[in-house]
C-alpha cells in the first residue's frame, strides 16, 4: 500500500471515529487527530506537511454543519450510439469516399 492509500483510510477511519464520537470537543479530536499523525510521521507513512494538511482536513469536515445536505448526484444521459456493425459500415464507406477524391485528385495531377 502506497501512502496515500495508507492516509485515505486514516481519513475515512478518523471520520467514522468522529461519527461515533459526537460528544468529543473539537480540541480533543483536534488533539486525537495530531497524535495519529504525528505517529505516521515517526513511522514515516507520512510527511509532516501531509500530516498538517490531514489535521486541518479532519478539523474542516468536524466543523461543517451535520444537517448539511450532501450535493445531488447529476444525472447520467445514455446516449444511443450507434452499433459495431454500423460504425464499421460508416467507416469503409468514409474510406471508399477518401480513396476516390484520392484517384480524382491523382487524375487531376497527370493533367
Amino acid at each position: 500500500m502506497n501512502i496515500l492509500q495508507k492516509a485515505f483510510y486514516l481519513g475515512v477511519g478518523l471520520i467514522s471515529l468522529v461519527g461515533e464520537k459526537t460528544s468529543s470537543t473539537l480540541d480533543q479530536l483536534r488533539q486525537q487527530a495530531s497524535q495519529l499523525a504525528e505517529e505516521l510521521v515517526k513511522r514515516g507513512e507520512m510527511t509532516t506537511e501531509e500530516a498538517r494538511r490531514f489535521v486541518d482536513e479532519v478539523m474542516d469536515q468536524a466543523k461543517q454543519k451535520p444537517d448539511s445536505k450532501p450535493p445531488t448526484p447529476r444525472p447520467i444521459e445514455i446516449l444511443d450510439a450507434p452499433s459495431e456493425d454500423e460504425e464499421i459500415q460508416q467507416l469503409k464507406d468514409r474510406v471508399k469516399e477518401l480513396q476516390a477524391e484520392l484517384a480524382r485528385l491523382k487524375g487531376n495531377q497527370s493533367s
